[in-house]
């Protein structure tokens, strides 16, 4: 075994180790708290794995005998489970579709990765939208386009790459399609938690580049994606009245509406998906990191064409169908956050970093802007320079935190995370906030 002082410059001699400076113990890491195995010092993690890893480290109900010794069978053998069935993942689906498919989804995919959930879920709107329109009229798929918006951030695979548009470098010099892009009217709040700009400006700016793009693609867009709340372009919120509208165009004009929840769904914001807090309903959506088995799950609008993608074979497939040891591991996550109502605990403390955030940006300054639901908070900074200094000394500090948008910092908690690390959280903000308001 490499010995945890080796390990970065091991890696460091076949690839990129840019990442952060501790070599995580998987044995002595615990709830909230990463043990750094060089050092012995642990870290507060606000980070969760880029909020993909839901009920902290060493769960107790994930040492259960029964549990350890499925997750070990089933880690022994892979089954391409798009073809091959077993009462393993039978299991995990029925516990999905009972306790975090919303009702009236029937429909569901399995896969590893959001960026291919995301991409199967365009997949599904492009054979849609072909049999709307008349597969002859369609030019095998080449005519149709998606809606998105800026500052998105939906992955790096084929399709996702023409549809995100955050840091620059992660997209630069790839092909990518010139599908519209339309203004995102992002919600500014102020210290109240009241709405601080003026969203109807900014929701009509978004509404005129959008009946401008359907005017300019008459009949051919497939899609309106949207992230219910964008993530790495800023956490970034928006109004249910928007979302609304969004279900209007899309009604209106034969588009599926397409829902990311990649980074916000499997109860991270205190219910099983941010868009029933919101009360519009989309067509698809598509989910992963926090569910630990990524896909999408569809509703009634795809079965307006009969010969859909759910029922003509290998219209949207993959060889392992996503994995089994994942699907194991989801479906005993589901059991505890339902057991232990951690998706009410989170929402209680998110509430609490939220309010404990504003209070530091009134009596010390250096941050507005403060955002959040459930395990999704986040603040602006004076300038980006000031975000990547605060984002230094936090680290230093042993709280892990990531960037969001141009100045941004995010917040990501584990569904477990207690009242007391929420204060510890805002006792190593508050102590280094002079820092950066005085530089």
């Amino acid at each position: 075994m490499i010995a945890p002082a080796a390990v970065h410059e091991t890696l460091r001699r076949h690839q990129l180790t840019d990442g952060f400076p501790i070599v995580m113990d998987l044995e002595k890491s615990h709830g909230s708290w990463i043990h750094d195995a060089r050092t012995g010092e642990e870290y507060l993690d606000f980070f969760t794995c880029f909020a993909s890893w839901p009920i902290g480290y060493n769960h107790p109900g994930t040492l259960d005998p029964a549990f350890r010794e499925e997750i070990e069978l089933t880690g022994r053998n892979k089954p391409a489970n798009s073809d091959l069935y077993t009462t393993h993942m039978a299991s995990f689906v029925e516990t999905f579709a009972e306790h975090v498919t919303p009702a009236g989804f029937e429909h569901h995919f399995w896969i590893d990765g959001g960026a291919l959930a995301v991409e199967n879920a365009l997949k599904v709107a492009f054979d849609w939208k072909a049999h709307k329109m008349g597969v002859e009229n369609c030019e095998d798929g080449n005519a149709l386009v998606v809606m998105h918006f800026r500052q998105a951030f939906h992955g790096r695979s084929g399709y996702t790459m023409s549809i995100t548009n955050t840091v620059h470098d992660k997209v630069a010099l790839f092909p990518k399609f010139p599908w519209p892009r339309v203004h995102n009217p992002a919600i500014v709040f102020d210290l109240d938690g009241g709405i601080a700009n003026d969203i109807e400006a900014e929701e009509a700016k978004a509404c005129a580049e959008i009946e401008g793009a359907f005017e300019c693609y008459a009949g051919r867009v497939a899609a309106i994606i949207i992230e219910t709340m964008q993530g790495e372009g800023g956490d970034n919120h928006f109004r249910p009245e928007f979302l609304a509208k969004l279900r209007g165009y899309a009604d209106q004009h034969e588009a599926l509406l397409v829902f990311d929840e990649v980074q916000t769904g499997f109860f991270g914001s205190g219910t099983p998906w941010l868009w029933e807090q919101k009360g519009v309903a989309p067509d698809v959506v598509a989910f992963g990191k926090k569910s630990q088995v990524c896909g999408l799950y569809a509703g009634p609008r795809v079965d307006e064409v009969p010969e859909n993608v759910f029922v003509r074979s290998s219209r949207i497939n993959s060889t392992w169908g996503a994995n089994l040891v994942d699907m194991v591991r989801s479906r005993r996550f589901i059991e505890i956050i339902v057991e232990e109502r951690l998706h009410e605990n989170v929402a209680a403390r998110g509430e609490q970093l939220v309010q404990g955030l504003r209070e530091l940006a009134r009596d010390r300054g250096g941050i507005s802007n403060v955002r959040g639901v459930g395990s999704l908070a986040a603040f602006t900074c004076a300038s980006p320079a000031a975000r990547d200094h605060l984002l230094k000394l936090l680290v230093e500090r042993k709280l892990m935190v990531l960037a969001s948008g141009p100045q941004s910092i995010r917040f990501r908690m584990p569904l477990v995370v207690q009242e007391d690390e929420i204060k510890l959280a805002l006792d190593r903000i508050a102590a280094a906030l002079p820092e950066v308001v005085g530089a």
